[in-house]
């Protein structure tokens, strides 16, 4: 049974938070891996205790770093003492559309007035090297918007999202953080983070203390878009991270829109690229409104997670030569677990353990579409 594809909707408890903590927090544990060792063994105390051995089989010469109970401990009790609130995948704070993606974060910690994670969300994202036309239409749009019921999720990036978020602030926003809260990227922006956390909502899925990296801003647009029935880009150049965002849009299933600009204006390459391949052009908040009014009225389909309950039998450990054949057809160019299984002739769960195994030894990298590839 999937543990994370029940349909009640129930709260975890705080033991049971406290182990997904830990094991989202553990090395070499992403979203995908959670919810693959979270399935395996029935939950996250069991997935804890098999951790070493699962890395130690992959090939890893000692086990990675497992988040101690302690630490664990400090992280939710300063979040407790700022007002900030983890709130599990499925669980009913949990927005709905964020569950939808390929790889939702188990865990969020929001900061703010949660009611805004109830409405419907459409992103605004765009330059940092915003022109003055951007900004000023993004601010339109974005109090258009949010005049007609939406609330602008945006990345607090300067430029569009700053422009986006200010203009949203009354009628609310969502800022989604590259960091931790303790790292609001970039530090001018505190001001701003701090009127968005009394009007809307600040979240992250990384520590409390994570200092973005280059890296964590493609992961954090992957959220910009998860959450929204649509993602706006205002202007981007040809190789931007708002271009990155319309490309998870694309791949999760969200509306592309996108706001014409000159063709002698650099950063006007990128939205009117995305035009020439088939975005929705807007000029005015009722093109986005227009069509993302049906996409609302469809029913949101989505499982519900359960409590974690005793763990199911993971099976027999694979058999080395089962292992050995897998391993063999994996290589750097990602492919379908589905041919793995085909290929090895070995079963589902075994090819889901030996996976396991490589990833936890730090060997194995889980892409877009549920494909693998060696490190």
């Amino acid at each position: 049974m999937n543990v994370l594809g029940h349909a009640d909707g129930v709260a975890l408890t705080d033991e049971q938070r406290l182990d997904w903590l830990r094991l989202i927090r553990s090395a070499h544990v992403g979203p995908r891996t959670f919810r693959a060792l979270i399935n395996h063994y029935g939950g996250a105390r069991g997935a804890l205790a098999a951790l070493p051995g699962l890395a130690r089989r992959g090939g890893a010469s000692q086990p990675g770093r497992i988040c101690t109970i302690e630490e664990a401990e400090r992280e939710l009790a300063a979040a407790r003492r700022r007002g900030i609130v983890f709130v599990a995948l499925g669980e009913p704070a949990y927005p709905a559309r964020l569950r939808m993606i390929d790889d939702p974060p188990p865990l969020i910690a929001l900061h703010g007035a949660l009611a805004a994670l109830m409405s419907p969300m459409i992103a605004i994202v765009g330059s940092r090297n915003a022109s003055a036309a951007g900004a000023k239409f993004a601010e339109r749009l974005a109090r258009e918007l949010g005049e007609a019921g939406f609330v602008i999720v945006s990345g607090l990036a300067r430029g569009i999202d700053a422009a986006a978020h200010r203009a949203s602030l009354a009628s609310g926003t969502i800022g989604v953080l590259a960091g931790g809260h303790d790292h609001i990227y970039p530090a001018e922006h505190q001001p701003l983070a701090d009127s968005i956390r009394e009007h809307g909502v600040l979240l992250s899925e990384m520590p409390m203390s994570w200092e973005p990296r280059g890296r964590d801003f493609p992961r954090r647009n992957r959220l910009i878009s998860g959450l929204s029935a649509g993602v706006v880009i205002v202007e981007a150049a040809r190789r931007s991270g708002s271009l990155i965002t319309a490309r998870m849009a694309l791949e999760q299933g969200r509306e592309v829109f996108a706001v014409p600009g000159s063709p002698l204006d650099p950063r006007a390459e990128g939205t009117n690229g995305l035009l020439k391949q088939g975005a929705a052009l807007v000029t005015e908040a009722a093109d986005v409104i227009d069509a993302i009014a049906p996409i609302l009225g469809r029913p949101i389909d989505v499982g519900m997670q359960e409590p974690e309950r005793n763990a199911p039998d993971p099976g027999p450990e694979p058999a080395s030569d089962e292992r050995r054949r897998i391993v063999a057809l994996l290589g750097p160019v990602p492919v379908e677990i589905d041919d793995l299984v085909r290929l090895s002739g070995a079963s589902p769960a075994t090819v889901r353990t030996v996976l396991l195994e490589l990833e936890l030894a730090g060997r194995l990298e889980r892409q877009a579409g549920g494909r693998v590839a060696l490190v």
